[in-house]
């Protein structure tokens, strides 16, 4: 059995690293990075998301807004919007919530965001600069996984690394990234033939294709680093007893909440793999600590301070 690769304490470590660095710019500087979150619509995980982020900002000392727009505004009237918070000196990171409500193009409302405030790294800019393997604000979980890899001197340099999953959230800009690092990477998606082998092959295997717990030991080479970014819900009594036995924590969850989080590997794959990361533990907490060093970044750069 293999090791569980937690990212709980490494976000908190980072956080930490963010909340002192921010409190010496207020006592010297009297100023403190400032993050605004746009919510479109109603999506009750994308608040509950941002909501999160919020406190988070708090008890690092980063000053937060989140605006709450309706579903069907104006797509000139959000972009207004984002030209607002362009202005405002005291607005260092502005993100927009995705998934954004159906009849919105994300990446023409993303384009509109500065990219020297663009905190969750998305704007083409920030993308062809990660691409160039250039310095600027870079997508947060990619860097999470990163940052969680280098952190228990787990090599990239080398190794070969399958990512099942395109989006340009995660699978793209972490393909960069892993070259970058001089990793070797095959990115795999629903019309990949023969996936298992492929995946099989990895010694670095990243799953992030949005499908609960798809990712069986079959697609794992045996002693593989296997990294979960999935996060979905599995409500079906008896998956949640096959996969986890009499855990009580998931056993609570369907009781009080009706589900229970799942990632896009079978938990088994700890059976096989060298490292996986859990669900919930896992990357989810680098995200938001790789957002919080974003913004304090963007902080620092537009100021000429770092």
């Amino acid at each position: 059995m293999g090791s569980w690769l937690e990212g709980k304490t490494l976000a908190k470590e980072i956080k930490e690293e963010v909340k002192n660095e921010v409190a010496q710019y207020l006592k010297k500087r009297k100023e403190v990075p400032g993050l605004v979150g746009i919510l479109v619509g109603e999506n009750r995980a994308s608040k509950i998301y941002l909501r999160t982020k919020e406190r988070n900002c708090e008890r690092l000392g980063i000053r937060s807004e989140i605006l709450f727009l309706p579903g069907d505004i104006e797509v000139s009237l959000l972009k207004a919007k984002i030209e607002e918070l362009k202005s405002r000196e005291d607005v260092d990171g502005i993100l927009v919530q995705l998934p954004l409500p159906s009849g919105f193009n994300a990446p023409e409302i993303i384009a509109c965001i500065p990219p020297e405030k663009d905190v969750d790294g998305f704007h083409p800019f920030n993308l062809g600069n990660l691409m160039m393997n250039q310095e600027g604000l870079k997508p947060c979980t990619p860097l999470g996984i990163i940052e969680l890899l280098k952190s228990r001197e787990i090599p990239i340099e080398g190794k070969r690394v399958v990512v099942v999953g395109r989006s340009r959230i995660v699978g793209k800009p972490l393909a960069a990234m892993i070259t970058n690092e001089n990793g070797t990477v095959t990115i795999c998606h629903s019309k990949t033939e023969n996936l298992p082998q492929v995946t099989s092959e990895a010694d670095i295997l990243v799953g992030a294709i949005g499908r609960g717990a798809f990712i069986t030991q079959e697609f794992v080479k045996l002693g593989a680093v296997v990294v979960d970014v999935g996060m979905n819900n599995l409500a079906d009594k008896a998956k949640v007893e096959e996969m986890f036995g009499k855990d009580e924590k998931r056993q609570n969850d369907i009781k009080e909440k009706g589900y229970t989080l799942i990632g896009d590997v079978h938990p088994h794959v700890i059976d096989k793999a060298e490292f996986l990361t859990p669900v919930p533990g896992g990357v989810g907490p680098l995200t938001v600590a790789m957002l919080m060093r974003n913004t304090l970044e963007a902080f620092k750069m537009r100021r000429n301070l770092a």
